[in-house]
């Protein structure tokens, strides 16, 4: 992948996903919580979720191929379950807790990458 393809994927990644690392972390455990026991941090909410976690803690120039891969499907995902223009808008409680797991909040305005 090329330096421009990689940061065209950067900030579509940082567009789409507009829960910073904090946000997204405690949703993970939120939604991890059980009536009776919690998920240990580090296991907390869905391995997808968990990756796009690490991704926002690293810098551009740390990616892995695997981190590379779970941007494009994160992108792809948010994507095809939003209109292009991701303005926010409320669904289903369930449709907007998937996308939360993602790191994607739809009540948000996506983030601004400052380009």
């Amino acid at each position: 992948m090329s330096t421009i393809e990689l940061d065209a994927l950067w900030d579509e990644f940082h567009r789409v996903v507009n829960m910073n690392s904090e946000e997204l972390a405690a949703w993970l455990r939120t939604e991890s919580a059980g009536e009776v026991s919690e998920t240990e941090p580090d296991h907390s909410g869905t391995e997808l979720g968990r990756h796009v976690l690490h991704i926002l803690q690293k810098r551009r120039t740390d990616l892995t191929d695997d981190d590379i891969r779970v941007m494009h499907k994160i992108v792809d995902r948010v994507t095809d379950q939003r209109r292009e223009d991701m303005e926010p808008v409320a669904g289903q409680s369930s449709w907007r807790h998937r996308l939360m797991n993602m790191g994607h909040d739809p009540l948000k305005p996506p983030r601004d990458t400052g380009r």
